[in-house]
């Protein structure tokens, strides 16, 4: 079992950054896959970004290409999400989702566990 504890949310202006970050616990996660989603208010979740287990591979929905980077830090069992020129239609509540297979196809994912989330919220 993998828990994800999410954090960096908060509350900033447009045009400004944020760093999100998921520490996972309860098992190493270097060999899966990781990803970012969002839920903003009414709407469906949407994908935002995902890393490969090695980390040599990345890719972004194509709204946030550009302005967002995603990141992992295997030896902290840690995944992060940099949050450039943000923008009001970037709030939402964002969770971080670990694939459950071993060294995973990225165009075949698998998203089994999933943090609890952390609100980012971005004033015009």
């Amino acid at each position: 079992q993998v828990q994800l504890v999410e954090s960096g949310g908060g509350l900033v202006q447009a045009g400004g950054s944020l760093t999100l970050s998921c520490a996972a616990f309860g098992r190493t996660i270097s060999s899966y896959n990781m990803a970012w989603f969002r839920q903003a208010p009414g709407k469906e979740r949407e994908f935002v970004a995902v890393i490969s287990w090695g980390a040599g591979n990345t890719s972004y929905e194509d709204s946030v290409e550009g302005r967002f980077t995603i990141s992992r830090d295997n030896a902290k069992n840690t995944l992060y999400l940099q949050m450039n020129s943000l923008k009001p239609e970037d709030t939402a509540a964002y969770y971080c989702a670990v694939d459950g297979t071993l060294r995973g196809d990225l165009r075949r994912p698998r998203y089994i566990y999933w943090g609890q989330g952390t609100q980012v919220t971005v004033s015009s």
